[in-house]
């Protein structure tokens, strides 16, 4: 995937990156480092199920999105990427909330099923931290008027985006089933 990146864009694209690597850190401080209070366990339990459907309006919009884009609909394609993005900025707050009162989440699995689960689970996380700048960067080129370099990163965006909704739920589901 070749990025045409010139001097005007070099700043926000820079911007992009080092505010998606501070959300990694935190994410990573968040998971392991950071001890959740025991005096919040039991409140909003709900939350990784408000995450799995946000993940899952987040896929849907997805897929809406790529099918206006493909009949031409550009007004539709623009507000289900809008949609998708507000759906995944929602799971981001509640997921940060989650692990912030609750810390990690161990899968009780054994056997092959863990080992499906962990497989799934690694790709999930690996791409989450690779699409966050990528999806801010198709973003910020869609909006900024560069159809052509937003055409070709929303090429490999929308492919990698739509797994990790996707596998958001599935992780949520596999938790939720071995519980």
């Amino acid at each position: 995937m070749e990025m045409e990146i010139t001097p005007n864009t070099r700043g926000p694209i820079a911007g992009i990156l080092a505010l998606s690597a501070a959300a990694t850190v935190f994410l990573l401080w968040l998971l392991y480092v950071h001890h959740a209070p025991p005096a919040f366990a039991m409140r909003l339990r709900f939350l990784p199920a408000c995450n799995a459907v946000f993940n899952a309006c987040s896929a849907v919009a997805l897929v809406v999105g790529f099918a206006m884009i493909r009949s031409r609909r550009i007004a539709a394609h623009r507000r289900s990427m809008l949609t998708a993005f507000v759906f995944s900025s929602l799971f981001l707050a509640s997921y940060i909330t989650h692990h912030a009162l609750h810390g990690e989440t161990r899968f009780p699995g054994h056997g092959a099923i863990r080992t499906v689960y962990l497989s799934i689970l690694l790709t999930h996380v690996l791409l989450s931290v690779v699409v966050l700048p990528m999806i801010l960067i198709t973003f910020y080129f869609s909006l900024s008027g560069r159809f052509p370099q937003h055409n070709r990163i929303a090429r490999f965006t929308l492919p990698i985006w739509l797994y990790v909704s996707v596998t958001g739920v599935v992780v949520y589901a596999m938790l939720a089933g071995w519980r």
